[in-house]
């Protein structure tokens, strides 16, 4: 596998440095900036593998980075890092299209298998198609559709969609998503699964089509036919 480049944007200058050298030492090609206009900038002169962001940055900060991102269309993993306890900017960075979070103070070692895990999902891409109703899945272009309506979603949507397409009609339960496309001991607690389901059905409605993606109350999530919908 080529050098992947990871882009942090971080405006404490110790936090920031730091990580450079830890990713460095794992062999990630690192472009460090201090602030979101340069972490703007930087993502277009480099074109990082995967996106690190700190919320609170001078000038441009995190979220409006990351929501900048994805309205042009950018589907980089982007790992968010808050403020240990501040849950809005949890929910908030995941409604902007983050792909995950970390809070700080954070361990190293959690940091790389978050990063990992996020590779590993616009890697060596898949063959094939997934369909339920009008909507459609391509795995190796990662496009997605409900009828002629293209739908634009992150990494992380997009494998939460696969999995529940190839799982239609069987309720997954929270514990088993969380490990799956997370792959790493995760909070189950979290509302970050709460989060990337809202926003996945939110886009998979937009144009008013019927409701395919389900809550079970209590356990997780099933994906079904239209025609199936239970009262």
């Amino acid at each position: 596998m080529s050098e992947r480049t990871v882009l942090v944007a971080e405006d404490d200058a110790h936090v920031r440095e730091a990580l450079e050298r830890a990713l460095r030492f794992e062999g990630y090609v690192v472009v460090g900036v201090r602030d979101g206009a340069a972490a703007l900038a930087g993502i277009d002169e480099h074109t990082p593998d995967v996106i690190v962001l700190d919320v609170s940055m001078p000038f441009v900060d995190g979220l409006t980075v990351c929501r900048r991102l994805r309205a042009r269309g950018d589907r980089t993993p982007v790992l968010i890092l808050t403020a240990r306890g501040d849950v809005g900017d949890r929910v908030d960075g995941l409604d902007a299209g983050a792909d995950d979070y970390l809070a700080k103070p954070f361990a190293l070692d959690e940091l790389l298998a978050r990063l990992r895990a996020l590779l590993r999902r616009v890697e060596d891409p898949e063959v094939g198609r997934l369909e339920l109703d009008d909507l459609t899945l391509d795995l190796a272009s990662r496009d997605v559709n409900r009828g002629d309506r293209l739908i634009e979603l992150t990494p992380t949507e997009f494998e939460i969609l696969v999995m529940l397409m190839r799982n239609a009609g069987v309720v997954l339960h929270r514990p088993f998503i969380y490990s799956e496309i997370w792959g790493y001991e995760s909070d189950t607690s979290s509302k970050a699964l709460d989060v990337h389901i809202r926003l996945l059905r939110r886009k998979l409605e937009a144009a008013g089509e019927d409701r395919v993606l389900h809550t079970v109350h209590g356990v997780g999530y099933v994906l079904r036919p239209a025609s199936t919908e239970t009262p």
